[in-house]
């Protein structure tokens, strides 16, 4: 019987952003083995430092709760995996984390005689940079695609490379859920979900912006909403150099028009049709059968990662939508896409969670992380990744990586958020004023 059945199980996630932190833990709720008891079960939380590390508005606005959550750097990360002994390890960050983390933990865990189940995968969408993410993410022993499509590609990219692709194991996008549509509400609500990078020009921007107020103007008996993922002066996944709240100061609004903020969910609830370029919230409003467009005003491009939705019946224009165009999702498409609109989504981790009791239950332990990039096989590559994480070419520390020997104290807590600070400062506010100022 494997060891989670007739113990407490222990379950870690490491998380570089307010987005990773909830795909992360929600994921780790999911792969939770069958024959668990589900209040045996302690899920502690560890959020990379970085520009990202979200804040505690951010982390309330997701709204996943774990039993312990702090903040670490990665050589505290990987001493803290050192010392503690968990079944199942969620590493929910960029691939390059990924990578840095898989090496550390080999080294980390040379010589241990049991080592925690570690699990990775993607947040959403995976529209650009494929072979790049996934190879980054190899070493993991599971690899979780999001859909059948997705999975697909993972086995091919590894099999093309001749990386072993047994990993990789198909589930869904973990924040899926909500009742379905049951028809229009009073006023019918027009949700445009906007991204933070996509599109990232000022001109784009102010493009869908002066739509979405002229659609309000067209439409004055509906209530048009700007779902905005982050207020200023948050970072999320990715950065965002133009944010809508100060385009949308000098816009001549009407009164069924405005911002929020919240749970995707709950603006969800109330959605009856909704706009996007390409955020992952589309995926969710199909899984409600909420009619769902994905906008071609800008083109149908791999940069605004639309190109994605070739093949649903989702993609139409504003001037479409203006004139009263309602979607009509392509049922296949949809089914591939992991969005199981069918009702079949609470079986869509099985085989994960069979997988993963199957490796807690293996007979000596698991076999040490064995990543498709080594100092051998990319010698020009690796090396600057794992630098960038403060780690040698062997996964360990490199001398003069931050200290985790003891907890911060109160001192050093209050410099490390003011040094923090001073960093997204400069990464959000500075830095784009001088990519600008470059492109004069």
């Amino acid at each position: 019987m494997p060891a989670s059945a007739t113990k407490s199980l222990r379950v870690a996630v490491l998380a570089d952003s307010d987005t990773r932190w909830k795909w992360g833990a929600l994921t780790a709720k999911r792969l939770i083995p069958n024959e668990s008891d589900t209040s045996d079960v302690r899920l502690d939380g560890y959020l990379l430092r970085g520009r990202a590390t979200p804040t505690a508005r951010q982390l309330q606005e997701v709204g996943v709760h774990a039993d312990s959550l702090r903040e670490v750097t990665t050589v505290e990360f990987l001493r803290e995996m050192e010392q503690q002994s968990y079944d199942i390890l969620v590493l929910s960050l960029v691939g390059g984390g990924v990578q840095a983390m898989l090496h550390g933990l080999r080294s980390a865990w040379a010589g241990r005689e049991k080592r925690p189940v570690v699990v990775t995968g993607y947040v959403g969408v995976v529209y650009e940079k494929l072979a790049d993410g996934l190879l980054l993410r190899h070493g993991a022993d599971l690899v979780l695609a999001n859909s059948r499509q997705d999975a697909d590609r993972f086995r091919a990219v590894y099999d093309g490379v001749g990386a072993d692709s047994a990993s990789v194991t198909e589930v869904a996008l973990p924040f899926l859920g909500g009742a379905p549509y049951e028809g229009e509400h009073d006023p019918y609500t027009v949700v445009f979900a906007a991204q933070p990078s996509v599109p990232d020009s000022r001109k784009d921007r102010t493009y869908l912006l002066n739509r979405l107020i002229q659609h309000a103007r067209r439409h004055p008996e509906r209530e048009v909403l700007l779902k905005l993922r982050s207020k200023p002066g948050e970072h999320t996944t990715h950065i965002e150099e133009l944010p809508y709240q100060k385009l949308v100061q000098g816009a001549d609004a009407p009164a069924n028009f405005r911002l929020v903020y919240g749970h995707m969910g709950e603006v969800l609830d109330r959605t009856d049709l909704l706009v996007t370029m390409s955020s992952t919230a589309a995926l969710e409003s199909l899984h409600r059968r909420i009619p769902t467009v994905v906008l071609t005003d800008l083109g149908i491009r791999e940069a605004l990662g639309n190109h994605h939705f070739v093949g649903s019946g989702c993609l139409a224009s504003w001037d479409q939508l203006d004139a009263g165009h309602r979607p009509v999702p392509d049922a296949e498409w949809v089914s591939r896409q992991g969005v199981a609109a069918d009702g079949g989504y609470a079986t869509t981790f099985d085989a994960a969670r069979e997988r993963i009791a199957k490796l807690l239950g293996r007979p000596g332990g698991l076999p040490p992380l064995t990543p498709y990039y080594t100092p051998e096989t990319a010698s020009g590559y690796l090396p600057g990744i794992l630098a960038r994480h403060h780690l040698g070419p062997d996964g360990a520390p490199l001398p003069g990586a931050p200290a985790a020997d003891r907890a911060p104290g109160p001192v050093r807590q209050i410099v490390r958020r003011a040094a923090r600070g001073a960093y997204r400062h400069g990464v959000q506010r500075v830095a784009p004023v001088i990519r600008r100022m470059g492109e004069l």
